[in-house]
């Protein structure tokens, strides 16, 4: 599998390209805003520029380039893996529109393990139908956005089987917890890698669900299972459920 990897200097992208020389991959061409004049023949400040032809985009960058990242994707026909967070509603309005035209791959978070967590709230909270239900995620102080979207993703699962239920992020004030409400608390400290804990609870017991990562490592892991699954795939939306499912 050849790759286009955007962000190539940040520290995913190191992990990246790590992980495509390592699995048998190539990292044929290379973006970043901070190469410079000495950058070599298969490296780019902008994907526009790319020359090389490659089987799949993985962009570990930054959301406000989520267009330039499709436009290349639309224009090429070459499927892409949005790997970054904290894309505005329009950006994301972006990414369903370019997935009519080419295979997007889209997740909150690349981890398979963060997937599998997803699927086993979904089943709990429907064995519980009257539960309260608490989402925790706590991240380095270098994070950005809040909640993270992993904690979005573990939302969406809670609200597949209870459509009502509504995002409370944060509490402060006088009020009484509505029946609908699902909490997110957003933690900032050190340097964690993500901690994300699901608390289910009725009056009478808790169930506990968490995962922890130890190494950012574990999300090139998932963008290049990601990458490998989306050889081939016509246009289209996918998410975490289509790779467990492969």
């Amino acid at each position: 599998m050849k790759a286009l990897v955007v962000g190539a200097l940040g520290v995913m992208g190191e992990h990246i390209i790590s992980k495509l020389k390592n699995s048998c991959n190539e990292p044929t061409a290379l973006v970043d805003i901070k190469y410079n004049e000495n950058a070599k023949n298969n490296e780019y400040t902008k994907i526009a520029d790319v020359k090389e032809k490659c089987d799949v985009i993985i962009d570990f960058s930054f959301h406000g380039v989520v267009d330039e990242v499709l436009d290349y994707a639309v224009k090429t026909k070459t499927p892409a893996i949005i790997a970054t967070t904290g894309h505005t509603d329009d950006e994301k309005e972006l990414i369903k529109k370019a997935s009519e035209n080419v295979g997007i791959f889209y997740a909150g978070n690349m981890s398979v393990g963060i997937a599998t967590l997803c699927d086993t709230v979904k089943k709990v909270v429907s064995v519980f139908p009257d539960a309260n239900v608490e989402i925790i995620e706590t991240h380095h102080i270098r994070k950005l956005d809040a909640p993270s979207g992993t904690a979005k993703m573990i939302f969406d699962a809670v609200k597949e089987v209870r459509p009502n239920a509504t995002a409370i992020c944060g509490r402060n004030g006088l009020c009484k917890r509505e029946t609908d409400e699902i909490g997110i608390n957003s933690i900032r400290i050190g340097n964690i890698v993500g901690i994300h804990e699901v608390r289910i609870g009725t009056q009478t017991e808790q169930i506990t669900l968490k995962h922890e990562a130890y190494d950012r490592a574990l999300f090139a892991d998932g963008a290049v299972k990601a990458a490998e699954f989306m050889v081939g795939k016509g246009a289209g939306l996918y998410t975490m459920k289509e790779l467990l499912k492969d």
